[in-house]
């Protein structure tokens, strides 16, 4: 990872701030000594958004879905029916 001190990194900022979005990070110095790391801030990926109905077609929900399992349910907070 390159280093550089801040005179060169205020000289030179916006050539450096051009690399890391590019994806090369680098770090300022002071007298040597490190002090800063500068790094790209990657967005989100695009695969990564919520997508509404895409297994539309695909899938079937039974009929009787808001009652699967209804018997067992209040078995276990009633006791056996």
């Amino acid at each position: 990872m390159r280093t550089v001190n801040i005179h060169e990194a205020k000289t030179h900022l916006s050539r450096l701030l051009e690399a890391a979005m590019k994806g090369e990070s680098f770090i300022i110095a002071k007298a040597g000594r490190p002090m800063v790391r500068v790094s790209p801030i990657t967005a989100p990926e695009e695969t990564q958004k919520r997508r509404l109905g895409f297994l539309s077609g695909q899938i079937r929900v039974p009929e009787d879905f808001d009652r699967m399992g209804q018997d067992d349910v209040i078995s276990l907070f009633d006791g056996p029916a």
